[in-house]
């Protein structure tokens, strides 16, 4: 009896052998097959899948981290044609085309009540220190042209710089006249969108392009 169950066990266990291992296939007989065909069908170019190294995979993490940082939109200008050609020859290189935009704008003229060109920094400086104790504030120039100097304040119009001036001279101020400072025409300004930490060190080499229309925040 023992030895009739030890064969039947026997059996058993050569039967489950053959059938776990799909040796009985052919007999229509074997473990249901574990399979999903329509996966490797979604599978996009599954021969360029590689592992990273530790230095490339630090180099994805920080591109990642970069492009999640907050983002500053900054701008400059305006500029006149051949300033803003420099611009692009100086920008596609170091930001990439994506990186930066040149609107072009309209123009209108400026005509400013002028204080100007003086002989030394020293007669500068004088003037500016006499109009500000008329409680009056000296502005910076937008033409190099006209430096040495500043102005009491600019228009579109010609006619309100002159009534500007006349109340000036009314208070006293005698030495101050009206010029046109800017003339209409076209211009560019340069704006930068989407402006990272990774990208702001990199805009110190636009310095000599940009002159004295240093970046700032967009309005």
């Amino acid at each position: 009896m023992l030895r009739l169950l030890a064969l039947i066990l026997l059996l058993a266990n050569g039967l489950y052998y053959a059938w776990g291992h799909e040796l009985l296939r052919s007999y229509g007989l074997g473990p249901a097959e574990q399979s999903e065909p329509q996966r490797l069908a979604q599978q996009l170019a599954p021969e360029r899948v590689r592992l990273l190294t530790a230095e490339e995979f630090t180099r994805v993490e920080d591109e990642q981290k970069a492009d999640q940082a907050p983002k500053e939109c900054l701008q400059a200008g305006p500029f006149d044609a051949e300033q803003a050609q420099a611009l692009r020859q100086s920008l596609g290189p170091l930001l990439g085309a994506d990186a930066w935009v040149m609107d072009e704008l309209a123009i209108s003229a400026r005509w400013i009540v002028y204080m100007g060109k003086y002989a030394s920094p020293e007669l500068l400086a004088k003037k500016r220190a006499e109009v500000e104790a008329m409680n009056l504030k000296p502005e910076a120039l937008d033409n190099p042209s006209l430096e040495p100097g500043f102005s009491l304040g600019g228009f579109e119009v010609r006619a309100d710089a002159e009534a500007l001036l006349a109340r000036m001279a009314a208070r006293g101020l005698h030495t101050a006249r009206v010029v046109q400072e800017r003339v209409p025409g076209q211009a560019w300004q340069l704006r930068l969108p989407a402006i990272g930490p990774a990208q702001k060190p990199k805009l110190g080499e636009l310095r000599s392009a940009l002159g004295s229309r240093g970046l700032h925040s967009c309005n």
